[in-house]
């Protein structure tokens, strides 16, 4: 399916971004300072990873670590999906449904050069909307107990 969309129309151009060293503490701080619910941790311009609010949460609040003395790169997720800035919006939400992700790193010439969220895509292409919901009902029927 063609929208008519690319990435690049969509994606927030400058993604805030630290780098691996930085603390959870420091990268939640930046986060509400720029009410954004990810960073990009980077090494010059090349992207080394993501970390989300829920990686926050699930791996470092929920183990109970110390946020000012925990560096992102040891809870980044490492192995990044990511787009092109000339990709079609809708090949971009199939990869993060597929992918079980929010926030998608765009690439051009191996360089960081924006982030595409959900709701970015889905401010522009509400309709689309129909391709996370079809997903999020098959796996959360196949998560619950059935009775029998």
């Amino acid at each position: 399916m063609d929208t008519g969309y690319k990435v690049g129309d969509v994606m927030t151009k400058r993604p805030i971004a630290v780098t691996g060293d930085t603390t959870i503490q420091r990268c939640a701080k930046i986060m509400e300072a720029n009410h954004v619910g990810a960073l990009i941790i980077q090494q010059g311009k090349k992207a080394q990873g993501i970390i989300t609010e829920q990686d926050i949460v699930r791996r470092v609040v929920a183990e109970n670590l110390r946020t000012a003395e925990t560096r992102v790169a040891d809870h980044m997720a490492k192995n990044l999906f990511t787009v092109h800035p000339d990709v079609d919006i809708f090949d971009a939400i199939k990869i993060m449904r597929d992918e079980n992700i929010r926030h998608l790193p765009v690439i051009n010439n191996d360089e960081i050069v924006g982030l595409v969220t959900l709701k970015d895509i889905l401010k522009i292409q509400p309709a689309l909307f129909e391709i996370l919901v079809e997903r999020f009902e098959i796996r959360e029927a196949q998560e619950k107990p059935f009775d029998r």
